[in-house]
């Protein structure tokens, strides 16, 4: 059922609508090496061939699955055969990012001199398994998930075609089973396909010609969607729930981790982001969301699915309705920017420690005054910071949830501090004050 020609390639307009750049370096036949970065199903392998159909260029094929070097070799063998004769050649490389570096090397060369147009497919992102090198001389083409639309035209193309699809039987199917066909597809021609053809024949073993309800009920019963635990679904769907949760929505955090767990995700990772997201996106605002993802995390060990699942679901929720301060996340940050960056400043005097008599006598925690014996357990213009940060704050919390009356706390603190200045260096407070 691929197309066989331009036209009826379906999907994919951003890229190859009537005057789009990929859609008319193919029609004027200029073409230069390219990757195909998208999901699985989506027309990777067709797009390619339908290029060497449309520019009368051979076509060579390789999957890095199954591929080595001896087959880049035996490709590159055949494009120069032809290359003398004015002949192009399309090397088309399935799962490309599944090659070595120096499998990757080995293209760099004949796409270089132009012994063939390279054309690479990927399902991962080509940034982190791709080299610099190949990408500098490919350009990167995004497919996407097909509609549905397209998917309806694929049905009834291949319920229609007597020579290549299943026309010649006289199928019939509901537009209602059509459309729970499309739904669980999942973007994916591929399975479209697959799974019209696995009903084709339970109908024909069934001695029917109708693609019933209870047919597809059985082909769909446990279909997983599209999910990769260890690739860019898996990291993008997380990326969103995360998004979700610090973005106040509770639906939307609900319904990407159901899509997680649906993908067959494990859900103690998401017990533990949602440890990370309670202490970088909500912290001292409302630090009872830590314990909740915490309580969270220890429930799924304990019961595992569905009574773990569903207090993680509890804890998304808390946390995504809870007051928001990644105060304490972009202290933390500057803190450590700030050691990284300056000298090792020893620790004053005052706060050292004494076990020893030798320590003792070097004075270590002399004129150290106990915070407890003041009557509100704070000194005012104490410093426990080396002298050269002294004025440093790294912490400065929001005006939310529990952090505004740390805040008030804070800012009542460093008033004390300036009027212990004030006591000191009476000027100060002339200056402060602009007398």
């Amino acid at each position: 059922m691929r197309p066989g020609k331009l036209e009826d390639y379906l999907g994919q307009e951003h890229i190859l609508g009537i005057g789009k750049p990929l859609r008319e370096t193919i029609v004027a036949q200029h073409l230069h090496s390219m990757i195909f970065w998208g999901p699985p199903g989506v027309g990777k392998t067709s797009l390619a061939q339908l290029i060497a159909e449309t520019c009368d260029a051979q076509f060579l094929s390789l999957s890095a699955v199954m591929a080595g070097v001896k087959d880049i070799r035996e490709a590159v063998s055949k494009a120069e055969a032809l290359k003398p004769l004015g002949k192009k050649t399309i090397l088309f490389v399935d799962e490309v990012h599944r090659f070595n570096k120096a499998q990757q090397d080995a293209f760099l060369p004949f796409v270089e001199n132009g012994t063939f147009i390279f054309i690479g497919a990927t399902t991962e992102n080509p940034s982190f398994e791709l080299n610099n090198a190949l990408l500098s001389r490919a350009k990167i083409y995004v497919l996407k998930n097909l509609e549905p639309d397209d998917l309806l035209k694929l049905l009834d193309r291949a319920l229609t075609d007597a020579q290549h699809g299943l026309g010649s039987q006289a199928l019939e199917i509901t537009e209602q089973c059509k459309l729970q066909l499309v739904s669980t597809a999942d973007g994916d021609a591929r399975r479209v396909l697959n799974t019209l053809e696995i009903a084709a024949e339970m109908a024909a073993a069934k001695n029917t010609r109708l693609i019933d309800q209870n047919i597809l009920n059985d082909i769909l019963t446990g279909t997983p969607r599209r999910f990769d635990k260890g690739g860019d679904y898996f990291y993008d769907q997380i990326s969103a729930l995360h998004k979700s949760v610090r973005g106040s929505s509770p639906d939307a955090a609900l319904y990407w981790f159901a899509r997680m767990l649906d993908g067959g995700c494990d859900a103690l990772y998401v017990a533990r982001r949602a440890v990370r997201m309670a202490s970088e996106d909500i912290g001292n605002a409302d630090p009872r969301a830590l314990q909740l993802a915490l309580n969270a995390w220890e429930t799924q060990e304990r019961l595992g699915s569905p009574e773990g699942e569903l207090a993680i679901a509890q804890a998304l929720v808390y946390m995504a309705c809870a007051p928001k301060s990644n105060a304490t996340y972009t202290a933390f940050k500057k803190a450590m920017q700030a050691v990284r960056e300056g000298k090792t400043d020893e620790v004053p005097i005052h706060l050292r420690n004494a076990p020893t008599k030798l320590a003792k006598e070097m004075e270590h925690g002399a004129d150290y005054r106990y915070a407890h014996d003041t009557p509100e357990a704070y000194i005012p213009g104490e410093s426990y910071l080396p002298p050269e940060l002294k004025t440093v704050s790294f912490y400065q919390p929001v005006p939310r949830g529990l952090e505004s009356k740390i805040a008030e706390k804070l800012a009542y603190y460093r008033q004390l501090d300036r009027e212990s200045e004030w006591q000191r260096y009476p000027g100060d407070k002339d200056k402060e004050q602009g007398v």
